[in-house]
């Protein structure tokens, strides 16, 4: 009976920790859209010369609302 216990409490942990990194992946995501809106209005020099190119910021996609 422990052993089905600690099965059941090890899987229960399992989807609560899947869940948070979801979540975690998600925000990371949407945070990272809402930054590349922001690049792309600047100019060309400028992401430039802190090295971004903005082909590769377009294609990462940008949002322009922070929620």
């Amino acid at each position: 009976m422990a052993i089905e216990t600690n099965t059941s409490t090890r899987t229960r942990g399992n989807f609560v920790r899947r869940a948070f990194d979801r979540m975690v992946d998600a925000r990371a995501k949407q945070a990272r859209r809402y930054v590349n809106g922001y690049l792309l209005s600047l100019d060309d020099a400028t992401l430039a010369s802190h090295g971004y190119n903005r082909a590769e910021l377009e294609r990462e996609g940008a949002d322009s609302m922070v929620f």
